[in-house]
C-alpha cells in the first residue's frame, strides 16, 4: 500500500471512530452500569455500558488476541510458543477466591466494522444479493467473545495471559432484520454477563448505521470456558459482581440460562424417550403415509406437498489448512460456524425453492477441537418445517489424514425463514423421527415465532424480523 493510500485509510478510520464516538455520546446519557438504549424501556431491549473506550477496528481483534496470548502469525513458531507458555502456569489461581472480582463494564468492548466508510472491506462480506454474509459475522462474533473474556480475566502483573479461552457453546443468536446492507458501518458491542468458576457467558449486540444512529440488528449469547496455559485442563476465572438492577437482572438470566441448558441436555432424545405427545405426533405422521389401498405397514406414500427427510440432505468436505487456525493452533471456531451455516443456507434454499433468511442460531456445542490438517465432513439436513420456516441441522465430523475413523466435533442448529411456504418434511425411520422431534424442540425453543414486520426503511419494501409482541415502536429510535 502506498503512502497516499495509507494516509487515506488512516484518515477514514479516524473519521469513522470520531463519528462513532459522537453518536455514542448522543445515544447514551451520563452514568454508570447498564441502561437500555431508548428512553422508553418497551421500545428496545438492548443494554449499553457507559464509559466505553474508542472502538476497536474489526481487523485488529485477532491481532489483539495474538498479543494477549503471545503467539506468532508464523505457523512454524507454534511449538516454540507453546513451550514458552508453560512458564505462565505460575500465574494461574489455585481457587477463584484468589482472583479479584470484576464488573461488567471491565470487559465491555466496542468493535467497528466500517463497511460504509472503508469500501475496500466490503468484498469479504458481500453476497451476490448485495447483502452482508452472515457467516462472516459469525466469525467476528466468535473472535469478539474470546477477546471480551480476556478483558474480564486480565492479569496486570503478567505480560501475557496464562489462560486459554475457547468457545464452548453458542447458546443463542437472534436476528432482528432479514438482511444487512454492505454499504453502512456496523458496530459490535459486548461484555461478560455471568461468570461461574471456569466459564463465562458473553452477551453481544450488533448495530448498523442508519442515518445518524446505530440501530440494533442482532443479539447473541455465547458461553466461553477458561483452560490452563497449555489448554489441557480447566482454570478459574474472576467472579463477576453486578452493579444496579439491570446488571443484576442480566446476571440472574445467566444463572437461569445455565439451568435451562442442563435441563435441555438431560431431556435429550439420546438419553430419554420422547414424551407422550411427541410419540403421538410421530405415530400420526406414520399413519398419514400408509397406502390405504394395501393395508400394509410397509407400503408408504408421501402426502401432498411433502418431502422425505432423507431427500433433504447436502454434504461437503473441507481440508483444514493452517490459514484457518486460531491463536492456539486449532481450527478457528468461527470458520467452522461459517462453513456449517453456508451449507445449511444452501440446504434451506434447495429445499424451499427460494432465498432463505436466517432467523436464529442456537445450541452449537463445541464437543471436540478440530486439528489443523484434518478432513472436515459436514452433513446438512432439513429436520423440521412449519409454514415458511425451515429448521436445519448440520453434523460435523473430522478424520485425520492417517486415520479413517470419524469423530463428531459439532452439531449446528439453524432456523431459516423462506420467502414462501415450504413443503412438510416426513421421516421414514425411527432415527429420522428422533431428528424430526429434536428439530421441533429447537424450533419451539424460540421465545416467539418470528414474523416479517416493517422496520426502519433500509430500502423500499425491505422488512425486519421482530417478535410478535412488539409493535412499530421496536424500530430504531426516531425512525418510527
Amino acid at each position: 500500500m502506498g503512502l497516499w493510500s495509507r494516509a487515506l485509510l488512516q484518515s477514514a478510520m479516524r473519521r469513522a471512530a470520531l463519528r462513532l464516538s459522537t453518536l455514542n455520546r448522543e445515544l447514551l446519557t451520563p452514568g454508570r452500569g447498564l441502561t437500555q438504549g431508548s428512553q422508553n424501556p418497551e421500545k428496545q431491549r438492548v443494554f449499553h455500558i457507559h464509559e466505553a473506550c474508542s472502538p476497536l477496528h474489526v481487523n485488529h481483534v485477532r491481532d489483539k488476541l495474538r498479543e494477549i496470548v503471545g503467539v506468532s502469525t508464523n505457523w512454524r513458531d507454534h511449538v516454540k510458543i507453546m513451550e514458552e507458555r508453560k512458564s505462565l502456569h505460575r500465574f494461574l489461581a489455585k481457587s477463584q477466591n484468589g482472583l479479584p472480582p470484576r464488573r461488567m463494564k471491565d470487559s465491555y468492548i466496542e468493535v467497528l466494522l466500517p463497511l460504509g466508510s472503508q469500501p475496500e472491506l466490503r468484498e469479504k462480506y458481500l453476497t451476490v444479493q448485495n447483502t452482508v454474509r452472515f457467516g462472516r459475522i459469525l466469525e467476528d462474533l466468535d473472535s469478539l467473545g474470546v477477546l471480551i473474556c480476556y478483558m474480564h480475566t486480565k492479569i496486570h502483573s503478567a505480560k501475557m495471559s496464562p489462560l486459554s479461552i475457547v468457545t464452548a457453546l453458542v447458546d443463542r443468536i437472534d436476528m432482528r432484520k432479514k438482511s444487512l446492507s454492505p454499504e453502512q458501518d456496523i458496530k459490535f458491542s459486548g461484555h461478560v454477563s455471568w461468570a461461574g468458576k471456569t466459564s463465562m457467558e458473553v452477551k453481544m449486540n450488533m448495530f448498523q448505521l442508519h442515518g445518524n444512529e446505530f440501530c440494533p440488528v442482532l443479539e447473541a449469547t455465547f458461553v466461553m470456558v477458561a483452560r490452563d496455559s497449555e489448554n489441557k485442563g480447566p482454570a478459574f476465572v474472576n467472579p463477576l459482581i453486578p452493579e444496579g438492577p439491570e446488571e443484576e437482572e442480566l446476571f440472574r438470566k445467566g444463572e437461569l440460562n445455565k439451568g435451562r441448558r442442563v435441563a435441555f441436555s438431560s431431556m435429550s432424545l439420546l438419553k430419554m424417550a420422547p414424551s407422550a405427545e411427541e410419540k403421538t405426533t410421530i405415530h400420526d405422521m406414520f399413519l398419514s403415509t400408509l397406502d390405504s389401498k394395501t393395508a400394509s405397514f410397509r407400503s408408504r406414500v408421501l402426502p401432498s406437498n411433502a418431502v422425505w427427510m432423507e431427500n433433504s440432505k447436502l454434504k461437503s468436505l473441507e481440508i483444514c489448512h493452517p490459514q484457518e487456525r486460531n491463536i492456539f493452533n486449532r481450527i478457528f471456531g468461527g470458520f467452522l460456524m461459517r462453513k456449517a451455516y453456508e451449507l445449511a443456507w444452501a440446504t434451506a434454499c434447495n429445499f424451499g425453492g427460494s432465498r432463505p433468511f436466517i432467523v436464529a442460531v442456537d445450541d452449537i456445542m463445541f464437543q471436540k477441537p478440530v486439528e489443523v490438517g484434518s478432513l472436515l465432513f459436514l452433513s446438512s439436513q432439513v429436520c423440521f418445517t412449519q409454514d415458511n420456516y425451515i429448521q436445519v441441522r448440520v453434523h460435523s465430523e473430522v478424520a485425520s489424514l492417517h486415520d479413517k475413523e470419524h469423530t463428531t466435533t459439532n452439531i449446528f442448529h439453524y432456523t431459516f425463514m423462506s420467502e414462501k411456504d415450504v413443503p412438510l418434511v416426513f421421516p421414514r425411520t425411527y432415527g429420522e423421527s428422533m431428528l424430526y422431534l429434536d428439530g421441533q424442540r429447537h424450533f419451539n425453543s424460540m421465545d416467539l415465532p418470528m414474523t416479517p414486520k416493517k422496520d426502519y426503511p433500509w430500502s423500499p419494501g425491505e422488512t425486519a424480523l421482530v417478535g410478535d409482541q412488539q409493535s412499530s415502536e421496536t424500530q430504531c429510535p426516531g425512525k418510527a
